[in-house]
């Protein structure tokens, strides 16, 4: 595969930072807050409830999501196609940050509105694999892995044969396929597959190769139909960017239009009559609403979203990391905040990624040590990359940009384990597994990776280890 397209997935993928960038995160958080006390707090958050440019910035933060996600499919490929990447980041890559090493991907959108789409995985057989289903309000509905497959009563374990479902659709599917159903008439799906290593391309790329996608229409009658790669449509676009660029006439006209394909949910429903109440609803005209208004909204509806800190995050030795991503109900600012930032997101029973940022860079390097049996607890496998100070891979002669697996570190005799990160190779005491080079000047940060995190990980009750200098 071509590097161009290899930079597109990145580009579908990094929407990270990108209103930050544009100095949108200096500014305050979300409306409807206040700093007075007692009765004239109340009146004044009553009364900016009922303001129009309040309403139409919450408006914002709630669609903002379906928006991207909608711009995101317009630049991917056609949809019921499959996309398969065959190569893995370099430090000469400079499109994302914090590229991931330890998988390659698949990524298809489905248009669910005609008929259910079959999807099926390869029996890979002692290597992680998950088939994440997103539906368009970036809620994870379905989450089938190698750790748990979750087929129906009486489906094969393997391969893994899954029909995806929209909303409207009823009948009957063939033997041995298990039921996804889906909230929207679109659905995006990523399927991630462990890669060891460099030398292990060839052998995930050939588990790519037998992913199969197809109508349901095609499986019934040829259901070994062969699924060729496709293309996306807009090899440069980057959605983030386009949905920032929209002023608020632009973006509430689209939200509108979306609507009408993607209802909101029955949850949603005091927010959708709030919305109306200032002309924004499904279908609605926006054109003949007060564009000022519009644009006001918009304008503090990003910098709300760009703003907000999550309050379920977690902060262990200075790691930070969320376990309440992956599906928001009526939580907006979160769901809005984590598809500007981490589009795509988890659910924390998949993946969770501690970060450690700004790390000062030491001659010596720094140490991670893991007493005995308090490795990460991974269903998996876990893993650490280290970044640059602006989150790309670190350049390095013996190209090691991750470690934690291929090859498994080597524990000391007590049976605890020792990283060393340095900007040097260390000598011949520090096994080849147990060596992470960061830079030697400057910042640097870290992600570590827990693939199919086990629940002391989620709960907290598991701690990453503090990161301290050498010598």
């Amino acid at each position: 595969m071509n590097s161009s397209l290899f930079l597109s997935r990145r580009r579908l993928f990094g929407v990270a930072g990108l209103l930050a960038a544009s100095g949108l995160a200096a500014a305050c958080g979300a409306s409807g807050t206040g700093s007075s006390a007692g009765s004239s707090a109340s009146s004044a958050r009553a009364s900016e409830a009922d303001d129009p440019t309040a309403i139409a910035t919450d408006a914002y933060v709630f669609g903002y999501p379906l928006v991207l996600m909608d711009a995101t499919r317009a630049a991917a490929a056609p949809a019921n196609t499959l996309l398969r990447y065959t190569t893995t980041p370099s430090p000469d890559d400079k499109i994302v940050v914090t590229p991931n090493v330890d998988t390659l991907y698949c990524q298809t959108w489905l248009d669910l509105s005609h008929e259910p789409q079959v999807i099926q995985i390869p029996d890979v057989k002692d290597r992680y694999w998950l088939a994440q289903v997103m539906d368009m309000w970036t809620n994870t509905v379905h989450d089938p892995s190698s750790v748990s497959p979750q087929l129906a009563a009486g489906a094969p374990a393997g391969p893994f044969t899954y029909a995806v479902t929209g909303p409207r659709w009823s009948g009957d599917l063939p033997a041995g396929v298990t039921r996804l159903s889906v909230p929207t008439d679109s659905a995006w799906i990523i399927v991630r597959v462990a890669l060891n290593g460099a030398n292990d391309v060839p052998a995930v790329v050939d588990i790519e190769n037998q992913i199969r996608l197809m109508p349901l229409s095609r499986y019934r009658t040829d259901p070994t139909a062969q699924t060729p790669s496709s293309v996306p449509q807009n090899l440069t676009a980057a959605p983030a960017r386009i949905v920032a660029g929209m002023d608020g006439t632009a973006f509430f006209t689209k939200l509108a239009a979306l609507l009408t394909r993607y209802p909101a949910t029955q949850a949603d429903g005091a927010a959708m009559t709030r919305f109306a109440s200032i002309g924004i609803k499904p279908g609605a005209n926006v054109a003949a609403l007060t564009a000022s208004v519009l644009d006001a909204g918009a304008t503090a509806g990003k910098r709300a979203i760009a703003a907000y800190q999550n309050p379920g995050a977690k902060n262990l030795n200075g790691w930070v990391y969320a376990t309440n991503l992956g599906t928001y109900d009526t939580d907006y600012q979160l769901r809005a905040n984590t598809a500007l930032t981490t589009l795509a997101a988890n659910l924390p029973g998949d993946s969770l990624y501690p970060m450690l940022n700004d790390v000062p860079a030491k001659p010596n390097g720094y140490r991670l040590h893991f007493p005995a049996g308090l490795l990460p607890p991974a269903g998996a496998f876990w893993s650490i990359t280290a970044y640059t100070a602006d989150h790309f891979l670190v350049p390095n002669p013996d190209r090691i940009y991750a470690i934690g697996h291929s090859p498994d570190p080597v524990a000391n005799p007590d049976g605890s384990v020792d990283l060393t990160l340095a900007p040097n190779k260390p000598g011949p005491q520090v096994p080849e597994g147990n060596w992470l080079p960061v830079p030697g000047n400057g910042t640097f940060n870290l992600a570590m990776r827990i693939y199919a995190p086990k629940p002391a990980a989620v709960s907290g009750g598991w701690k990453p280890p503090a990161l301290t200098p050498i010598g």
